[in-house]
């Protein structure tokens, strides 16, 4: 999990799985721990103070207190990291992957998500969009959960290596994603159309909305197929992060070499 410091310039890290990826992934951002001295004993805490220690962190073991404070309250199980920040990527960053010579159109797989503001949802989702091999997750600047300690903690270390990409206009990335010749399919219960029914192998982006009002008009509007998940009669809808999983795994089964 992550947090934004007083300083735009640091943030803070915490929680086993996350300060285990920030350890692979950045071990050069990181300034400083902190970790309980209760807690060194625990194997999985031992091996990340190996780490540390390998990258020459400096680490000190302050009171209970003082990580629940520095984290406002969050889960941190006992470790707590303080890292420079990354600049957040946009929708720039997006078009120079679709437009690189490297890029594997056929093999790419996106998860937009419009309207979602609860940061365990984003996280999560974001979870099952890295373990479906997706190439990002993409959301509108505004309106859209932060991706703050509670986003970094459900994604269990997808945040550190899944690019999130805050787009300020989500019309055009759409666009730009039809013009490359991906299929955008909007998941809305009232669709006609199955998921399982749909053709998901290619390029595709799948678009969830927000579970109060669904996908705005125009994101609608943008999507080349409408899906919905068939679900017993009297269930209304799913968590948006439990659709979002759904909807990536029935791509992924589709991709999967026919025996």
């Amino acid at each position: 999990m992550v947090n934004k410091t007083r300083s735009s310039t640091r943030e803070l890290c915490y929680g086993i799985n996350a300060v285990e990826t920030a350890l692979q992934q950045s071990p050069e951002l990181i300034l400083n721990a902190w970790v309980l001295k209760s807690r060194v004993e625990d194997k999985r805490i031992a091996k990340l103070l190996d780490g540390l220690n390998a990258c020459g962190v400096h680490v000190q073991f302050p009171q209970r207190h003082f990580l629940d404070e520095k984290t406002e309250g969050g889960v941190h199980q006992g470790i707590v990291l303080e890292l420079r920040a990354r600049p957040p990527k946009n929708e720039h960053d997006l078009e120079d992957v679709l437009d690189s010579p490297d890029f594997n159109a056929q093999q790419a797989l996106f998860l937009i998500l419009d309207g979602v503001t609860d940061p365990h949802n984003l996280g999560a989702c974001m979870r099952s969009a890295w373990a479906a091999g997706a190439l990002g997750v993409i959301v509108p600047r505004d309106k859209s959960a932060p991706l703050n300690p509670a986003a970094r903690k459900a994604a269990s270390g997808a945040a550190d290596v899944l690019p999130l990409y805050a787009v300020t206009n989500l019309a055009r990335v759409l666009d730009k994603l039809n013009d490359a010749a991906f299929t955008i399919v909007g998941l809305a219960g009232e669709a006609e159309q199955s998921l399982y029914q749909c053709n998901l192998q290619g390029p595709v982006a799948l678009v969830m909305g927000s579970e109060e009002s669904g996908m705005r008009r125009l994101t609608r509007e943008k999507c080349t197929a409408l899906a919905k998940i068939p679900m017993a009669a009297g269930v209304e809808s799913l968590n948006v992060s439990v659709a979002a999983g759904i909807s990536l795994f029935e791509a992924v089964r589709q991709r999967l070499p026919q025996a």
